[in-house]
């Protein structure tokens, strides 16, 4: 593996982080949101990640971080008794999202901070780099 495969994984990985960054951010604005029945309710969305290997005696082989997926999560919906809710159903339940925002605040501080790492990770690499070029001169 070269130096110049640190960009391709770094590069993937941050399209990744921006994947789950963006779903995160879907789920805690969805948090709140209310349905009179179970199949209209918004449910909470996690994307799934799996790594690209390069063959074994490949010289350019693609390497990083690939997006499976989004899947919803499997997780009850939370139902709660508001009768006076406009959107109640018969019985007087509104059904509401499964969406933990404690949860979904942790994942968004590691993806945040997964992307930054990232960006460090590739600015050393581009300084190890222009380093490399100078040793000659």
């Amino acid at each position: 593996m070269s130096l110049l495969s640190v960009f391709d994984i770094s590069g993937t990985a941050l399209q990744a982080e921006s994947v789950r960054m963006n779903t995160t951010s879907s789920n805690l604005a969805n948090a709140n949101s209310i349905s009179s029945s179970q199949g209209g309710t918004y449910r909470a969305r996690h994307p799934v990640f799996a790594p690209i290997f390069a063959e074994f005696g490949e010289q350019e082989a693609n390497v990083g971080v690939k997006v499976l997926g989004i899947v919803e999560s499997d997780k009850p919906l939370r139902r709660e008794h508001n009768p006076n809710h406009p959107m109640a159903d018969e019985d007087g339940f509104v059904f509401l999202p499964n969406v933990n925002v404690v949860e979904e605040m942790a994942n968004m501080i590691s993806a945040s901070r997964a992307y930054q790492t990232n960006i460090e990770v590739m600015n050393s690499a581009k300084q190890m780099l222009m380093r490399t070029l100078t040793i000659g001169q």
